[in-house]
């Protein structure tokens, strides 16, 4: 049997599978498939395959279904992942672009993505310790109010009022405003979240004593906000299309939908697959650590300047690997464009 006919058979084999759910037999390759071989050279090609452990038969029936290995040989021979039409991509711009902050944008990708694949999508946030500062605003809100706004590389705006001892509507007042923002920004900008924040911790020094007050508390409520918002967390969407797939899972859906609600779990997945942007990591059955997901595969990719997060789609192995693996990617590059503009 030539590795190029072996190979054709098992992808018809995963396309039918997928498609029907139902285990596929040699007559109906012949019938949906352009193999150009006869009936008796397809069964000696499935024997072959079962040998090695990449196809299987369920019950008794002359059908087989592809095991965890089949799928992953699949997926490792896939030439490229197809994009998206054009259609798709313009739909994906439109959804994320109306996006108004980061909790929507990671609200409207997850949504996307349950609904472009029909699996449950699942999203990280940006991670703070990969993230860096963009801007740092300061804004008078009365004379002895200021808020102060610190804006994130990855599109998160975190706000902090403060009282102030300083009058910030005189004119000596507005000139130290507007030169703690300057200093601020020329030290923290473009720096990681952890190094800005140990970089401002001397600014107070270099301010007039009288100033130094609103200086502390300004660098203070910046600390304050980076403490708050180091918890890593995890967004899913399309968890009732595990549902759907019920037949899918050997014994109970149980154990997947409690590991979904480990978001420990999901984050050390993720982050255990990578944040490539560039390439897409699938992890099939038994190659999933967690015990409660070895029945699902997962599609992952990173997104965002220097990759900050993961984002991807879980379901049962009996998925469009093609299609899944593109949508992540596509949405991932989207999503990543918004963050970045």
């Amino acid at each position: 049997m030539s590795e190029e006919r072996r190979l054709a058979v098992l992808r018809a084999i995963v396309q039918d599978y997928v498609h029907t759910s139902e285990p596929v037999g040699s007559k109906a390759l012949l019938e949906r498939h352009q193999l150009g071989v006869s009936a008796a050279t397809i069964r000696n090609d499935m024997s072959a395959l079962e040998e090695e452990g990449l196809i299987a038969a369920p019950h008794t029936s002359a059908g087989r279904i592809p095991t965890d290995a089949g799928y992953r040989l699949f997926v490792d021979r896939l030439a490229s992942i197809k994009p998206l039409s054009a259609a798709e991509r313009v739909a994906i711009a439109r959804f994320l672009e109306g996006a108004v902050d980061l909790d929507d944008v990671v609200d409207r990708t997850v949504r996307l993505l349950a609904s472009l694949t029909h699996q449950v999508a699942v999203m990280q946030y940006p991670s703070l310790t990969r993230s860096s500062v963009r801007h740092i605003e300061l804004v008078p809100m009365t004379a002895r109010r200021l808020m102060v706004v610190l804006i994130v590389n990855t599109g998160r705006v975190e706000q902090r009022m403060i009282d102030a001892t300083r009058d910030m509507s005189t004119p000596e007042g507005q000139r130290l405003v507007a030169e703690l923002r300057q200093r601020i920004n020329e030290l923290a900008v473009d720096r990681r979240l952890g190094d800005a924040a140990a970089e401002l911790e001397s600014l107070p020094g270099r301010f007039e004593p009288d100033d130094r007050e609103l200086v502390r508390a300004v660098v203070g409520s910046l600390d304050d906000a980076l403490v708050e918002e180091r918890e890593e967390r995890v967004v899913l969407a399309g968890t009732a299309n595990l549902a759907r797939s019920g037949t899918d899972f050997p014994l109970s859906i149980g154990p997947v939908l409690e590991a979904l609600e480990e978001h420990v779990v999901l984050l050390k997945l993720l982050g255990t697959m990578g944040h490539d942007e560039e390439a897409v990591a699938v992890r099939i059955g038994a190659e999933n650590p967690h015990a409660g997901l070895q029945s699902t595969s997962v599609v992952s990719t990173g997104y965002g300047t220097g990759r900050v997060a993961g984002l991807g789609v879980l379901g049962p192995t009996r998925m469009d690997y093609p299609l899944t693996m593109a949508s992540v990617r596509a949405v991932a590059r989207y999503v990543s464009d918004i963050l970045e503009s």
